[in-house]
């Protein structure tokens, strides 16, 4: 046992209370607790503390402060739980704490796995150009459930899905790329895949897509390709030289009918 001799408010933090006792050798510092936890174990002097209540009064406090902890880590945004969690045990905060106040957060509405998904969701949508299946492995990353994932998806209908990626496509083949039609679309699919659109989206968009297909662009890129092919082979000629530059600029993407075109193009010029 062992009796408090006084409690005095901490200078720098009005909200906490340094507790000193008498463990029969004179009076001590044993230890510092939250207002809401001296309130609540009626912490007063004279008053005699045994281990029990002194552990308990201790792990109360630590409650308290990871409490604090996260309720200022979800003021800048909100949370999953498994980021709330993560955060404190990179505070060093026991496990069994941390299981306390995400129960206490859970309970107080801070803490909600399914608001917090389809907010995710919706956000990602209309602010990113990301696909439902980067998003879908970003709220994995932050530990939501799938069933929760599944009905948080929702937030984003595959039409939203395809006109985004319609728009993706249409800025891609804006630009001057100077290649083949059949490359572009090669790159074109690659790049929705990596953004995180399915197969089935990228079909859909790709085909209600104004891809142009004009002979003109589709000559301009091969005499593009053509005079980079051609410094390269310049020191070959005949039959060995269109061998070479047939091969190379078919695996650029272009036709054999274009390609033929383009170096009939070429020796008459």
């Amino acid at each position: 046992m062992a009796i408090i001799t006084k409690i005095t408010t901490q200078k720098k933090n009005q909200e906490r209370f340094n507790v000193f006792m008498d463990y029969g050798k004179g009076e001590e510092f044993a230890f510092s607790v939250d207002s809401e936890v001296l309130i609540k174990f009626q912490l007063k002097k004279g008053m005699e503390l045994d281990e029990f209540s002194f552990l308990e009064v201790q792990f109360q406090d630590d409650i308290r402060k990871a409490y604090n902890l996260a309720i200022n880590y979800l003021a800048r945004r909100m949370r999953a739980t498994k980021e709330v969690k993560d955060y404190l045990l990179k505070k060093e905060i026991d496990e069994a704490v941390i299981g306390e106040v995400l129960h206490k957060l859970s309970g107080q509405k801070y803490l909600n796995d399914q608001e917090f998904a389809n907010a995710y969701v919706r956000t990602q949508a209309n602010t990113t150009d990301k696909g439902a299946d980067i998003v879908k492995m970003e709220l994995k990353e932050k530990g939501i459930e799938q069933s929760i994932l599944t009905q948080a998806l929702e937030e984003f209908p595959l039409e939203q899905q395809i006109e985004k990626a319609m728009k993706i496509s249409e800025k891609f083949f804006q630009k001057n790329t100077k290649e083949s039609l059949k490359i572009q679309k090669q790159k074109l699919e690659t790049l929705l895949h990596r953004k995180g659109y399915s197969f089935e989206v990228i079909a859909i968009a790709m085909n209600e897509t104004e891809i142009p297909e004009e002979a003109d662009e589709e000559l301009d890129a091969i005499r593009f390709q053509g005079e980079k092919a051609h410094r390269k082979f310049a020191q070959y000629t005949g039959y060995e030289y269109k061998q070479k530059m047939k091969q190379t600029l078919y695996r650029k993407g272009f036709s054999i009918d274009l390609i033929e075109r383009y170096l009939a193009e070429n020796e008459n010029s």
